[in-house]
């Protein structure tokens, strides 16, 4: 019954297939540390880059300061037909990528 609320994500698979890290945060929160590979696109310009983005044609894992924005970010290119992923802090995710 909780098996799909509790899965986790194989975070390295996506990366290794191809995902890309999209940070959410502030481009001053960016410049001050980041995931190498990663693109900075803030949460609020999110919408606007809806078709940018779903012509990458590849899962997006999203990240940020705590969880709230990239959570915020997953939901938004969800909803339009991206596979997305809340990839948390993004210092979570410093530990998958090479």
């Amino acid at each position: 019954m909780f098996g799909k609320l509790f899965k986790k994500t194989d975070y390295k698979k996506l990366l290794d297939e191809g995902a890309v890290i999209i940070d959410v945060r502030s481009q001053g929160e960016f410049k001050g540390g980041a995931v190498p590979g990663s693109e900075n696109i803030p949460v609020g310009n999110i919408p606007g880059r809806i078709k940018q983005i779903k012509s990458l044609n590849t899962p997006v894992i999203c990240v940020c300061a705590s969880g709230m924005r990239s959570g915020a970010a997953k939901a938004q290119l969800a909803a339009a037909g991206i596979e997305a992923y809340n990839g948390g802090p993004w210092t979570k995710m410093l530990k998958y990528v090479d």
